[in-house]
């Protein structure tokens, strides 16, 4: 299992379907996952710390999980499948729970819980964007230019 960072939410253009964007935290392959409208918003509300009103759905979950006495431990997305991705909520407790990625991406980011990916799922759909660590602002400008090309194609298994 390699660690992946959250690099944000996008929308694909000109099909507006929503993405999230993950990094590999220790190399340079980027891993693309089509997501719901309703995930996409779960996702960047968390990463901009928007405290909704009455809580959404993904702080329910957290709510229900700390009500319980137990922690997420870590967030594993274990295969992908016809271009179909799979994870697995992992708690203190030993539980594991199949969930989509994109739900457990949303909850880990509001328990601070860290996000794995198998690495063979980042072998067969992982992208290598190379970056030199002196141009971290390029970095950046690559990546959109990446995600303004990518289409949902070029992940379909072959």
């Amino acid at each position: 299992m390699r660690e992946v960072d959250v690099m944000g939410v996008r929308v694909e253009v000109p099909s507006n379907q929503p993405l999230v964007l993950l990094r590999e935290a220790d190399g340079e392959r980027y891993l693309t996952i089509w997501i719901g409208a309703v995930e996409a918003t779960a996702i960047a509300f968390a990463q901009q710390g928007v405290v909704p009103p009455r809580p959404l759905t993904h702080d329910l979950l957290k709510s229900v999980v700390e009500a319980l006495g137990t922690e997420l431990d870590e967030v594993r997305i274990t295969e992908v499948r016809d271009g179909v991705f799979y994870a697995v909520l992992a708690f203190d407790n030993g539980v594991e729970v199949s969930a989509r990625p994109s739900d457990s991406i949303a909850l880990a980011l509001r328990t601070g819980a860290r996000i794995v990916c198998d690495e063979h799922v980042l072998d067969e759909a992982g992208v290598v964007v190379p970056v030199e660590e002196d141009e971290a602002a390029d970095e950046v400008e690559k990546f959109r230019e990446f995600l303004d090309q990518v289409n949902p194609e070029d992940f379909e298994a072959e």
